[in-house]
């Protein structure tokens, strides 16, 4: 879900089991073909849709949402956003995150994993969203995304993943994993 411009669809096209497919949603047709460009020579079976994400429709068993933000965690190495947004965008984005990611849960398989990610360190695009929508739904929890990656502890945040850019030597960027019950 939000896949433009697809650096992280064309990773997991890489990734991709042979008998697994994968569909890449982005409402906005030019980032779509920026995501297609991306996928282009990847291995299986990969489908990119233009289309609002919140929308989609289906089952997934796994479902990445690389949820719009006010994109705080890229400041380093894109200054000019900081042109672009404003203190007042948060709240509108806070809420179109909820939204999105209350679609990924409803179209998650029972058993699947919603991967929720940002590249804003802020509060309320980050854990903020994800407690919000699981104390409104009893189908999903949230799982310790810190036990993916042990060999950088130091980005294991509670359940979450955060890296830092002083710390981590990359954009700053948030990850909670959440799973739909049975």
């Amino acid at each position: 879900m939000c896949a433009g411009p697809g650096g992280k669809a064309g990773l997991l096209a890489d990734l991709l089991p042979a008998d697994a497919s994968l569909v890449a949603v982005e409402q906005h047709a030019h980032r779509a073909r920026l995501v297609e460009a991306a996928l282009r020579g990847t291995p299986g079976d990969v489908d990119v849709v233009v289309g609002d994400a919140g929308e989609v429709g289906g089952s997934f068993s796994r479902v990445l949402l690389d949820a719009p933000c006010s994109g705080l965690g890229v400041l380093r190495r894109r200054p000019e956003s900081r042109w672009r947004r404003k203190v007042s965008d948060v709240p509108d984005l806070a809420a179109l995150q909820r939204r999105l990611l209350n679609h990924a849960l409803d179209v998650c398989e029972p058993g699947g994993v919603v991967a929720y990610v940002t590249c804003s360190p802020h509060l309320a695009e980050t854990d903020l969203v994800v407690e919000d929508v699981l104390r409104a739904r009893d189908d999903a929890v949230q799982e310790d995304a810190g036990a993916l990656l042990p060999e950088v502890p130091e980005s294991v945040d509670g359940l979450a993943i955060r890296f830092w850019p002083h710390r981590h030597d990359t954009d700053g960027m948030y990850l909670a994993l959440l799973r739909k019950r049975r």
